[in-house]
């Protein structure tokens, strides 16, 4: 297959790059071209999803049988240049796979979400809100142009490489560094959990497969809580987590994130994925332990497992050790 992947440069980009041309399609990525070069074997096209002209340039006269959007978030690009792009791609490829999020879903306390849960009612300026406009303006050029869309909504994606730094990579240099972990609400809020491997693979699936043309898909693996999340790495690791309760009123009180940013109340969600099993036979993801072993293997190995603060340039989701060790020590737990 001729696939476009727009990304390709990070993370699920970067794996699903990986896992495409394990499959013997014909590679080739969009980005802005800031984070070196192509890999072997793939072409790269440069442009910038905000810039429409660089868009055209790239993508004019082109087919592809598969385009996955996978850097389709509001930090990137927003609801008029991604109109712009559909627009420029309708009639062209043979299949677009969109990447959206849970915080498509408008929060709901009964469990677990499936596709036909309300979507989440904000303007497209924000990331939830922007997901929902993409995924409507894609479903609905389905219907009246037969632009053959599908769109992946993923919970939290974990594993190797991941750029989101103040999930697994940070609750192991915790826990390997005996330091206080912070845990807001109990514990309580639960999250689905996805490798990323096993997200991508899915996606290769619906890019393929003839039921998945007009349709959402969750795709994700276990519903875990934050409590259970700490003590599942715990035991990975093999170290005693130090877990510091953190009161309501105390969390409304922190001038910066001190604790994962999933334990908060507003990622309180867990996904059904019966439809992708069910419609498009895509088998149960690895478990949530098993996905995380895998992901400590390549943890030991990168730069990460020496690093103490980190802040990523596109997402802004780091961690601050002192800073958690100076709230719980307001809380009276030594640092």
């Amino acid at each position: 297959m001729r696939t476009l992947v727009l990304g390709g440069s990070s993370f699920v980009g970067g794996r699903l790059v990986r896992k495409l041309l394990e499959n013997g399609d014909e590679v080739t990525t969009l980005n802005r071209g800031r984070s070196g070069s192509s890999r072997a074997g793939v072409h790269q096209l440069i442009a910038d999803r905000r810039d429409v002209d660089s868009m055209k340039a790239a993508l004019s006269g082109t087919e592809w049988d598969a385009v996955y959007d996978v850097s389709g978030y509001i930090m990137a690009t927003d609801a008029d240049n991604f109109r712009a792009l559909v627009d420029l791609v309708d009639g062209t490829v043979g299949r677009y796979v969109f990447v959206s999020s849970v915080m498509a879903y408008e929060q709901s306390g009964v469990f677990p979400w499936t596709e036909d849960f309300a979507q989440r009612d904000e303007p497209p300026t924000t990331y939830g809100g922007f997901k929902v406009f993409a995924e409507n303006l894609l479903l609905d050029r389905y219907r009246t142009t037969g632009l053959p869309a599908t769109v992946a909504r993923p919970a939290a994606i974990y594993g190797p490489e991941n750029n989101i730094f103040d999930m697994e990579s940070a609750m192991f240099i915790r826990l390997r560094r005996g330091l206080p972990i912070l845990l807001p609400h109990g514990g309580l809020v639960t999250g689905s959990f996805g490798y990323v491997d096993d997200f991508v693979a899915a996606l290769t699936t619906m890019a393929s497969h003839e039921a998945a043309v007009g349709e959402i898909f969750n795709v994700t693996g276990s519903g875990v809580t934050a409590l259970a999340y700490v003590q599942t790495l715990a035991d990975i690791v093999g170290a005693e987590p130090r877990v510091v309760p953190l009161p309501d009123e105390t969390v409304e009180s922190l001038d910066k994130p001190a604790f994962c940013r999933l334990f908060r109340a507003r990622h309180h969600g867990v996904l059904s994925t019966q439809k992708l099993h069910d419609v498009l036979g895509v088998p149960p993801e690895r478990d949530f332990r098993s996905g995380h072993e895998l992901t400590y293997e390549w943890f030991q190995q990168s730069p990460l497992a020496n690093s103490t603060t980190l802040a990523d340039p596109l997402w802004g989701k780091g961690f601050d050790l002192e800073y958690e060790a100076e709230i719980a020590e307001r809380l009276g737990v030594s640092p």
